[in-house]
């Protein structure tokens, strides 16, 4: 039986609040740890629960999120930090990565992609948000003035933009070769069940609705 996602939610608005609780609540895998809506308190919660995850707004009381997550990284570096905002300014995201967040996702994100960055995270990928990647990629692409930034999102999310697994990073660069389903299980040793589930993934983290597109996405982002 899969080991439960303990998350501890900080975030100072009590709709938005009591929302992600009822979302992540509902799901079999994830069990909340705590709640609070204060950066300094979540800073203690954060230390004394030691949750797999911390969903973490930037605009909070007393401290802010992202001083918050750094305080939190510094004294436990296991616990993951996902950030959770309606900010979308490139100060804010690459400050959020200096201060050693692991994911990034705005409060438009569906249920699905909400729970889905809560899960990349806790296994160790990196996430962000499609629209927060347009801002990383294009300051990438265009060589701004924030290489020291750059570096530290490239350092921990490397080419995985999209919170994909590295299980799932193998299974997209088969479907790059051109592997069907249970050619994809019989390379992998996994039933083709499973594989269709990590297909289905894939799908759903790159935002498309096609192997072919996935394809595509997968050339164009260089995540193979």
């Amino acid at each position: 039986m899969a080991k439960n996602i303990r998350v501890l939610i900080v975030e100072d608005h009590d709709m938005a609040r009591m929302g992600l609780s009822v979302i992540l609540g509902n799901n079999e895998n994830i069990e909340i740890a705590g709640m609070c809506a204060d950066g300094q308190e979540g800073v203690d919660m954060a230390l004394d629960l030691i949750p797999d995850v911390v969903i973490m707004d930037i605009g909070l009381p007393t401290i802010d999120g992202i001083e918050a997550t750094a305080r939190i990284k510094s004294s436990n570096s296991h616990t993951k930090v996902l950030m959770y905002t309606s900010r979308e300014g490139d100060d804010d995201i690459f400050d959020s990565f200096k201060a050693g967040a692991d994911g990034y996702i705005t409060k438009g994100a569906t249920s699905e992609q909400t729970v889905a960055a809560v899960t990349a995270v806790s296994e160790g990928a990196g996430w962000l948000d499609p629209a927060i990647a347009k801002v990383v990629l294009t300051n990438i692409r265009r060589g701004s003035d924030v290489t020291e930034k750059r570096g530290e999102i490239n350092y921990k999310l490397g080419k995985n933009l999209y919170g994909l697994t590295e299980r799932e990073m193998e299974v997209l660069a088969l479907i790059v070769d051109g592997l069907t389903n249970p050619q994809i299980a019989e390379k992998l040793f996994i039933t083709i069940s499973t594989t269709k589930t990590h297909v289905h993934s894939i799908l759903q983290k790159l935002y498309v609705n096609s192997r072919s597109k996935a394809i595509s996405m997968a050339m164009k982002e260089g995540l193979v």
